[in-house]
This record gives structure tokens, C-alpha cells and sequence, in this order.
């Protein structure tokens, strides 16, 4: 089998190439729901590659399959960003694709344009190296994952039919392998009154009063929630408060907030509403909890709602996959591997989370850079991401098969 520094060397060789890719998803600006741009993209650089079919699925996926062999192996990145912000905080033109020596730059960088273009040079590499074996690998960019994790892999999975055996998932890790991550659920709190003219209050009922008992518990909540030796904390926030009222001149008659609760490790949707539950009859505020939905149209026009609620999932230490992934690392880099998790929800919360598909996260560039102001990735992480997902498939391929006796 051809060694870690001859594939790591071959990539080296690609680094303008794959700079300049990174650099050309980066000026497609793709934010949720408007990927048709970057797909454009993914699918030219495919066809230069040399990849053996390219599909988009009916959501607007973008799968691109090198081989034909036994074990379906699947690379994921999604290609849709968050939006910019303030301009002001960018020092470079967002959009630009600035590249120097050391880095990409732009809204994409690292989360997580860079995945993909090591993805499509790790399948060059895999090609031009002759690494192929018994296994089929789909190199997915995969859409809509910042609005709704994991629903482009529900419509995959179920629409499409592609059910891989083993996933990649290429969300910034700073080349550490993540064997999982927190969850989450997303809901909100409504609180109801009765409106009354400002000048006498005491004629109403005050919504918002009412809601600012609930989110002083709330703040006190967070404080008390479960912690994992591994995946650390669950959190509460009140992300987002609105009300209702005849006018500014009069007592609000409806008050909502919205809530992101990260889920750690033994967290379920069922424990978090039912801890809300319990502290509303607490402290006797009467309110309702919604549960939501996310049901937004996909470039392509497709509707496909998903609950908004996202399990944790978390895999063994020694899974096959982890192991495999750390005996790649080992190849190619000659070093051992930093396992760890992402802080931040992912695909995987569908892929193995909803599904049970072995997944493990290794990916170019640094989470810190996320949804982030001067966003960029560094050139040497593309290099190295390639190198790992060209040697990946033979490796998981050949150490699960030897568990299995085959």
C-alpha cells in the first residue's frame, strides 16, 4: 500500500489547485436555501476530477461516487453559510477568496467550504495514487445544514435511498478526529394576558411580566443542567423575545421567547420539555411550550419539514470507525491523533443520531472561525483533510472486515 508521506506529498503538489477551489466555493455565496451557485462549482470541479457520477438529488444535494466496491463509505460537507453580519468587522471583502500564503479567507472558509474542496482532492489523489478497493465512496455537499442540521440527510437517506455504511463528517475539527457531539432542541415559550390601557396597569394582565419569571428560572435553570465527563455541559439560552400588544401604550397580551437547549450526553427532547414543564407549575406561571418545525423551500423548490429537534449522539471510544480513523491519522501523519467533539451541532446528529450510521468528524480549519468575522483556513489543513480522505476508505475497509474475520 502506498505510505502516508507519498500521498501526503502528492497533496502538497495539489496546493495551488486546491486553494484556488476553496477560494472559487468561497465566491459563490451560498447561504441556506440559495446553493445553486456553489453546486454549479462542485459539479465542474467533479467533472475535472474525473469523478465516476455526479447526482443532485431532488432537495438540491450534490453527491459526486468514485468506485463501485462492497462498502459504501460516505464524505459529507455542507456548502450553505450563515450570512455575514456587519460588513464593518470584516477586514477583507467577505466574498473575496482571498488567498496568501497561509490562507484562504471568506465567509465558507473553514465552516465549511474547505471540507469540500479536500473532499474532491482527496478522491483526485485516491484516483491518481491508485488507493481504490472494495468500496464505493459518495462525496456529498450537502444543503440547508445551517438552518436545519441534518435535514438534507433525512431527505438522502429517505428520498434518495443512499444509506452508507460508514460516514465522514468534514465540519472543522483542526484535524482532531470527533467521535460526537451535543444535541439540541429548539422550542418556544408563550405567556398570555389581558391588555389594558398603560395608564392603569393594574387593569390588565402583563405578559411580559408574566415571561420575565420564566426566563429569571431559566437563567438559574442553566446552571443546574447535566454535565458529561465527555461532552461537557448542557446549556440554556433565551435566544430571542417578542411580544404583543394593542400598542405601545398598553399592557402586552402575549409574550414569546425562543430557546436553544444543547443537549449533553443522556439528554432527550422528552427531558428537556419535561423539565420545563416542572418548573412552569414551580413557580405558577401559566404558558405554553411549542414545540417547532422547520419547513422552508430548498433552491431547487422542495419542501421537506423536519421537527426541529437534534439527538445527541456520541460514539465508543474504541468503534471500528474511531479506530480506523486514528489509524489513518497514524499513516499518514505519523503522530497520534487527538480524539475529541464538536461544541456545535452537525449532520451527524441525523446520520447517527436518528439513523445509527458509524460516523466520525475530521475536518480542515479551526470551529473558532465559525459564523465568525474574518473567516479563513488555513492551506496546510486542505492539504492534510485531503491526504486523510484519500486514505480513509482502505483503511476502514480493511480494519472492519478484519473484525468482522472476513
Amino acid at each position: 500500500m502506498t505510505d502516508g508521506s507519498t500521498v501526503v506529498r502528492h497533496a502538497e503538489q495539489l496546493r495551488h489547485e486546491l486553494a484556488h477551489f476553496a477560494s472559487r466555493l468561497i465566491q459563490a455565496k451560498s447561504t441556506s436555501c440559495d446553493e445553486g451557485r456553489v453546486v454549479d462549482v462542485i459539479r465542474s470541479e467533479m467533472l475535472e476530477v474525473g469523478f465516476d457520477e455526479i447526482t443532485i438529488d431532488g432537495l438540491g444535494n450534490i453527491i459526486g461516487r468514485i468506485g463501485s466496491g462492497r462498502a459504501k463509505i460516505a464524505m459529507d460537507a455542507h456548502i450553505d453559510t450563515v450570512d455575514v453580519g456587519s460588513l464593518d468587522l470584516w477586514e477583507r471583502p467577505p466574498f473575496s477568496g482571498d488567498i496568501d500564503e497561509t490562507w484562504v479567507h471568506g465567509r465558507g472558509a473553514a465552516d465549511q467550504k474547505s471540507g469540500m474542496a479536500s473532499m474532491v482532492y482527496g478522491m483526485k489523489i485516491l484516483k491518481e495514487l491508485d488507493l481504490m478497493g472494495d468500496f464505493t465512496v459518495y462525496v456529498v455537499g450537502s444543503v440547508m445544514e445551517e438552518a436545519c442540521d441534518g435535514l438534507c440527510w433525512r431527505y438522502l437517506i429517505d428520498k434518495h435511498g443512499l444509506v452508507p455504511d460508514y460516514a465522514v463528517i468534514t465540519e472543522p475539527t483542526s484535524l482532531r478526529i470527533n467521535r460526537g457531539q451535543k444535541g439540541r432542541i429548539e422550542f418556544r415559550i408563550r405567556t398570555s394576558g389581558v391588555a389594558a390601557h398603560a395608564s392603569a396597569p393594574e387593569r390588565g394582565k402583563n405578559a411580559v411580566y408574566e415571561m420575565a419569571r420564566i426566563i429569571s428560572e431559566i437563567e438559574r435553570l442553566n446552571d443546574t443542567l447535566r454535565i458529561d465527563p465527555f461532552l461537557g455541559k448542557g446549556t440554556i439560552v433565551v435566544s430571542e423575545i417578542s411580544s404583543v400588544t394593542p400598542s405601545v401604550n398598553a399592557v402586552p397580551d402575549r409574550c414569546e421567547v425562543h430557546i436553544d437547549r444543547r443537549l449533553t450526553a443522556g439528554e432527550t427532547r422528552e427531558s428537556a420539555l419535561d423539565e420545563i414543564a416542572t418548573m412552569l407549575d414551580r413557580i405558577g406561571v401559566a404558558a405554553e411550550i411549542i414545540e417547532l418545525e422547520y419547513d422552508e423551500s430548498s433552491y431547487t423548490g422542495v419542501r421537506y419539514p423536519a421537527e426541529k429537534y437534534f439527538p445527541v449522539w456520541v460514539l465508543d471510544e474504541h468503534h471500528p470507525i474511531v479506530d480506523a480513523a486514528a489509524e489513518t491519522y497514524r499513516r499518514v501523519f505519523f503522530d497520534e491523533p487527538t480524539i475529541s467533539h464538536w461544541d456545535f451541532s452537525t449532520n451527524g446528529t441525523v446520520i447517527t443520531g436518528i439513523y445509527g450510521i458509524p460516523a466520525v468528524g475530521f475536518g480542515p480549519g479551526d470551529e473558532k472561525y465559525a459564523h465568525a468575522p474574518n473567516e479563513k483556513v488555513a492551506i496546510s489543513d486542505l492539504i492534510a483533510a485531503a491526504a486523510f480522505y484519500a486514505t480513509f476508505p482502505r483503511v476502514v475497509c480493511e480494519m472492519t472486515r478484519a473484525d468482522e474475520g472476513v
